[in-house]
């Protein structure tokens, strides 16, 4: 089996004051909270934003699996919609003593590029400084993380950067080397 060496670099922020926003882009984009836990709908936006960048953890999982992790107290998906057209999200996980990690970000392939994803970012990373307001019985937000690497989109690093994140350890790894799954074969940016 072929391996290929990844990079993976981890970020935080520890003050809603470290939060730069971006702009708004132009026209109708609009970000909303998924408020009813749906499997099918995460797992659509998980594989249609990460089917080529290689996120394949989650393919494996079941409905049921879907169904315990969105239902987690503090476990929040937070869409980006572009004309009433899911564009990409930002799903926003609790973990303990009032920590917070952005465990997946990003933007269907065809929505990449319009300036949508510092704004998705921006907002998402606000909604995780206040999780706690939405979820009673969670701590405050004293800490928001998350992890890029470089099998990422090649603007990933410097969006987080731009919106107020500090690198805070990085790592290589070999991993297996996997097949681009896509959303379904043959799918490419409109």
């Amino acid at each position: 089996m072929t391996t290929i060496a990844v990079t993976t670099w981890s970020l935080e922020q520890t003050a809603p004051a470290d939060l730069r926003p971006a702009a708004a882009p132009e026209g109708d984009v609009r970000v909303v909270r998924s408020e009813v836990p749906s499997p099918e709908f995460s797992r659509f936006l998980y594989a249609s934003v990460g089917g080529d960048i290689r996120w394949t953890d989650r393919l494996g999982w079941t409905y049921a699996q879907w169904t315990e992790h969105l239902d987690r107290p503090g476990v929040e998906t937070w869409v980006a919609y572009d004309r009433g057209t899911p564009a990409g999200y930002v799903e926003l996980e609790a973990q303990r003593d009032g920590v917070v990690e952005i465990v997946y970000f990003g933007l269907i392939p065809a929505f990449r590029g319009r300036r949508i994803g510092g704004h998705l970012l921006s907002l998402g990373t606000a909604r995780a400084w206040d999780l706690a307001e939405r979820h009673p019985g969670l701590k405050p937000t004293r800490r928001v993380w998350l992890h890029t690497c470089s099998k990422d989109g090649e603007h990933a690093m410097d969006n987080y950067l731009r919106r107020g994140f500090t690198l805070f350890d990085t790592k290589v790894e070999n991993e297996p080397e996997v097949a681009t799954p896509g959303p379904w074969p043959g799918a490419h940016p409109a």
